[in-house]
């Protein structure tokens, strides 16, 4: 079935996804979107993820979007309202209507002879194929696996007779009530469920391979309930966002500067929680902050069912599943009803889907990314990634509104083609998320990657990002537009810098 050409063709109905439907709706007036979702509701990892306890780890004032105030008083929204939120915008907007969803996107290729993508899916309940053509491809699938989430090969993980559950695939109706529960994993995820769970679960047991930073924050913002009293929800929610962008930007870059200082901050913030008997090696990582992405639980909710002996945190290796429960290299076995495999994501680019030029392949991990936004070779395309050191929207505004800067430009001067130009340019081996986390480092040869200056370099800094994609010179001469028929428009099909940046490589 072929389906309506459209201006705007947005995979992904998730935060990003109607993030940018938004934004172009307020500022490309006139141009028709679509907007494909595989899953059959809005909402993206929110409406994926469903294990108990799930909230957000960045809090709102930056979660949301620029455009839309949060409203609600929790600092750390949980998945529900989160889903919320991004529906009231959608409706807000009237972006809805745009939504196909039930499709799984399996194709895009970009034709130079008719400047234009050709994007095909399956519905998934029908197995019907569809075919979509748009003049612009936004990419706004996150970067991971929606069907599986990672687990490693654990030795004799057959031997246990209980429950293994990964809280991607969290089960509708499991019950943990009066059960032995071991959570392995020490993030966001980890970290959200042994709390959640506390109390309804017989005991609780965080196994950690190695410890992670977390810090506590209160689950409601003071400052803002008082603002709330006597300005507008607007002005609260901007105060808020401009602060918490600065106090991110700052502890950030202390950590960076004086990873020792703050280190002891935070681990003396964890030793007042826990008090003096506690073995802090729990709660020691072997890292200096922000090398990996710091974790944050409202009003220490983690710190106090370990300490009211509901849950309790083990530090070692495993050796073996056991029918009980687990060996560790110690020796002991935590005996357990239900293992939850913690254990991160499995990263994927564009949902899966195999992109071409022309018919001709493209290796999403041999690219340079321009701005964090768009990708060297591929032309009219952009994809939407937040930040790994911030909260993800602020990066996913910023990005939504350099794409529509862009399409506005060629508006304007008649453009059927842009595409950034990297004839020239070294990459250089570093992805685009430069960060330590397994899950990064697992997926590095499928990232984008970036190169020796800017604009391929991928700053992780939101006051640096703001002037250059909000006011940024759009023509800076690595952006390379052509019109359709135009001598330029046949000879770049922006295949010529993908093969010899390859090149360069591969040398």
């Amino acid at each position: 079935m072929n389906n309506p050409h459209v201006d705007v063709l947005i995979i992904g109905a998730g935060l990003s996804g109607i993030g940018a439907a938004c934004h172009i709706k307020q500022n490309c007036k006139g141009k028709s979107i679509k907007i494909l979702e595989r899953r059959k509701a809005i909402g993206g990892t929110w409406d994926l993820f469903r294990y108990p306890g799930i909230r957000s780890d960045s809090d709102m004032f930056t979660l949301g979007y620029s455009f839309k105030p949060w409203k609600g008083e929790k600092v750390l929204a949980n998945g529900q309202e989160i889903r919320e939120y991004v529906t009231e915008a959608a409706k807000e907007h009237n972006v809805i209507k745009d939504i196909q969803f039930g499709l799984k996107v399996t194709a895009a290729n970009w034709d130079s002879e008719a400047n234009q993508w050709t994007v095909e899916g399956i519905v998934e309940e029908t197995g019907e194929k569809q075919v979509f053509t748009s003049n612009f491809l936004l990419g706004c699938t996150g970067y991971y696996n929606y069907d599986k989430g990672y687990s490693p090969e654990f030795p004799g993980i057959k031997n246990f007779k209980g429950a293994v559950v990964h809280p991607q695939q969290w089960p509708e109706n499991l019950d943990y009530s009066g059960k032995r529960v071991v959570v392995i994993g020490s993030g966001a995820t980890a970290i959200t469920l042994v709390p959640a769970m506390a109390d309804t679960a017989g005991h609780v047991t965080m196994l950690q391979r190695s410890p992670t930073y977390i810090a506590s924050i209160p689950s409601v913002d003071p400052v803002s309930v008082v603002l709330k009293k006597f300005m507008p929800d607007t002005w609260v929610y901007n105060i808020g966002r401009a602060r918490n962008i600065g106090l991110q930007r700052m502890i950030f870059k202390l950590s960076k500067q004086r990873p020792q200082a703050i280190k002891r901050l935070l681990l003396g913030a964890t030793r007042a929680r826990m008090g003096k008997d506690f073995d802090m090696k729990h709660f020691t990582p072997s890292y200096n902050p922000w090398d990996q992405r710091l974790c944050v639980v409202p009003d220490g909710d983690l710190f106090k069912v370990l300490k009211k002996g509901k849950a309790d945190i083990v530090t070692d290796h495993i050796d073996t599943f056991v029918e009980n429960g687990i060996k560790l290299k110690s020796g002991q076995i935590l005996e357990a009803d239900i293992i939850i495999t913690a254990t991160g994501l499995d990263l994927q680019i564009l949902g899966g889907l195999t992109a071409t030029i022309d018919g001709t392949p493209v290796n999403v991990g041999e690219v340079m990314s321009y701005k964090g936004v768009m990708m060297s070779s591929i032309p009219n395309f952009a994809m939407v990634f937040g930040y790994t050191n911030a909260s993800w929207t602020l990066k996913a505004d910023l990005a939504a509104e350099f794409v529509c800067r862009v399409i506005n430009h060629m508006d304007k001067h008649g453009y059927t083609r842009v595409v950034p130009n990297a004839e020239g340019v070294q990459a250089d081996d570093t992805p685009m998320f430069d960060l330590e986390a397994g899950y990064m480092k697992r997926a590095a040869d499928r990232l984008p990657k970036q190169g020796p200056a800017a604009p391929w370099t991928v700053v992780n800094n939101y006051l640096a990002d703001r002037p250059v994609l909000k006011k940024g010179k759009i023509e800076d001469g690595v952006l390379e537009f052509a019109k359709a028929g135009s001598a330029a428009g046949k000879k770049s099909s922006g295949r010529k810098a993908q093969t010899k940046q390859s090149a360069k490589q591969a040398a």
